[in-house]
């Protein structure tokens, strides 16, 4: 008995001897290292307490640090954090050879709806993004636009029923706007005609509530996918499913069936993947993308129906959270400065005299307060608050003997960058004028709210046209009535900046002129 007792004593020190070892990694190395991080999660234990969503954990480490780089621990991984703006730039661009991959969960055999072009890695990144890039041309883009302005007047009309005739009423302009972003997506992604403000419940909107479950066991397994993909992998092999993406593929391949049945077309993106399905390319050609085109044997396909799943996925996860805040963001710092709010809407007011009311896509890209006014919001509020890497070769970090070993792990905190005043003097200031050229009062190098280098957001442009658009339909409709100075609580779960308890933000009618 006595001899299992010391057995057992002997194994849980030699057990906590290779943990303590473990967790010493960079200090071994003679690294610069996080000195916060604790056994078993690292850097990361507020996400598994429920405290803070990933990026804010993260950007924790960036603020308790002055290192250029310094390492650190996601759960028991060890990883780099980098906090200087021109090395996260030869990561992200200049260096892309060494970090091409962003080390996220993905399984394109036996786990087809998880091979999104966000998760590819090497070659198969490289052709999904060959590929898709089409898609995205301002041709493209253009023909999908009339979409998007006609779930803009739905927005507005919804919001006129909302406000008093006279007054002004109190609105959480994250919910009206994320099902803005919603409707969108589902139109020009999907070809579902939706209208989410007069059927909240319909099925599609219903995927947010699952996105967004909040518990111990999403928290961890949402940092088992993007952390530690060996174990994401084993869990999906041995039966867990994703039930968005599952519920997607069934909206994906009852739309394009009925739509080949039928030999109906729309000028949306799912007509393109419908495109890429059949020939394996999007042409280039606009007048041609808008028909149903098919190979000589009509059976051929390029890429499976999950790939085109896969895609609208990720487009849906990403685009209905970031357009809708960017937009929110925007009119919520726009009511704490009046001097903005005013400058904006004249030039709202002037650009709508001067076309007939009408907000063209290319009048649209030329209003140049509103494009100040957004960099500054992306700025203040980058879609995603972390960027990440997988270093894919040895990597000895410029001017040190460094190295970041092949697998390792490399984040980058752009919220920390963004609000850091060594790039932005003032960081906290709502200040769209440090982008104009005659005033410009920042380090452009620290600025990437889309990320940087060849995996720069593919659908960026996107996400401004339709943040842009609900910006100056509300503009165009209401009065935002001036409030105080005022921060912003987030959530403490998801990836991206989600505001706890909305954005509210008063409204009232404007009136004829």
């Amino acid at each position: 008995m006595l001899s299992l007792v010391l057995l057992g004593l002997t194994l849980l020190a030699l057990g906590w001897y290779y943990i303590k070892h473990h967790y010493s990694y960079w200090e071994r190395r003679g690294f610069p290292y996080d000195k916060n991080a604790s056994i078993p999660f690292g850097c990361l234990a507020s996400v598994w307490r429920m405290e803070k969503a990933m990026g804010m954990a993260v950007y924790d480490v960036y603020k308790n640090s002055k290192e250029r780089f310094l390492g650190t621990y996601l759960l028991f991984r060890p990883a780099v954090l980098v906090r200087d703006a021109e090395l996260a730039r030869r990561v992200l661009a200049q260096d892309f050879a060494s970090f091409h991959d962003r080390g996220v969960y993905v399984d394109e055999h036996k786990d087809p709806l998880s091979a999104s072009i966000f998760a590819l890695r090497g070659q198969s990144w490289r052709s999904m993004r060959h590929k898709l890039s089409p898609c995205f041309t301002s041709g493209k883009l253009k023909g999908m636009y009339s979409t998007s302005e006609d779930i803009g007047i739905k927005m507005i009309a919804h919001l006129q029923k909302e406000l008093p005739e006279q007054g002004s009423k109190e609105v959480d302009l994250k919910a009206v706007l994320q099902t803005y972003a919603i409707d969108i997506i589902a139109s020009v992604i999907f070809g579902l005609d939706v209208n989410s403000y007069e059927q909240p419940d319909n099925k599609f909107k219903k995927l947010v509530t699952i996105i967004r479950r909040n518990t111990r066991f999403t928290a961890l397994f949402g940092m088992m996918i993007f952390l530690v993909p060996p174990v994401a992998k084993f869990l999906f092999r041995i039966g867990f499913k994703n039930p968005v993406g599952l519920a997607m593929l069934a909206i994906v391949k009852d739309t394009i069936e009925y739509r080949e049945q039928h030999g109906i077309v729309r000028k949306d993106m799912l007509q393109l993947l419908m495109q890429l399905r059949n020939k394996g390319s999007i042409d280039d050609d606009d007048s041609k993308s808008w028909s149903l085109q098919t190979n000589d044997d009509g059976q051929l396909q390029s890429i499976s129906l999950e790939t085109i799943t896969a895609q609208a996925f990720i487009f849906y996860v990403a685009g209905q959270e970031t357009t809708g805040s960017t937009a929110a963001f925007t009119i919520f710092e726009l009511a704490q400065y009046p001097e903005h709010l005013k400058r904006l809407q004249s030039e709202v007011d002037e650009t709508l005299k001067q076309n007939d009311g009408k907000i063209t896509y290319d009048v649209l890209n030329k209003m140049e307060f509103l494009e100040l006014c957004l960099q500054e919001t992306m700025r203040k509020y980058p879609g995603l608050p972390m960027l990440n890497r997988e270093c894919t070769q040895d990597y000895t970090i410029p001017d040190t003997d460094h190295v970041i070993k092949k697998g390792t792990p490399v984040v980058i905190s752009l919220h920390g960058m963004h609000r850091d005043a060594e790039y932005f003097p003032d960081p906290e200031k709502y200040d769209p004028y440090r982008f104009a050229e005659d005033t410009k009062n920042y380090n452009p190098i620290a600025y990437m709210p889309f990320g940087e280098g060849p995996r720069i957001c593919i659908a960026q442009r996107m996400g401004r046209v339709n943040a842009k658009l609900a910006i100056v339909k509300i503009l165009q409709n209401f009065n935002i009535e001036v409030m105080s100075k005022r921060d912003l609580e987030f959530e403490t779960s998801g990836i991206a900046l989600l505001p706890k308890g909305g954005v509210k933000v008063r409204l009232s009618k404007r009136m004829p002129n």
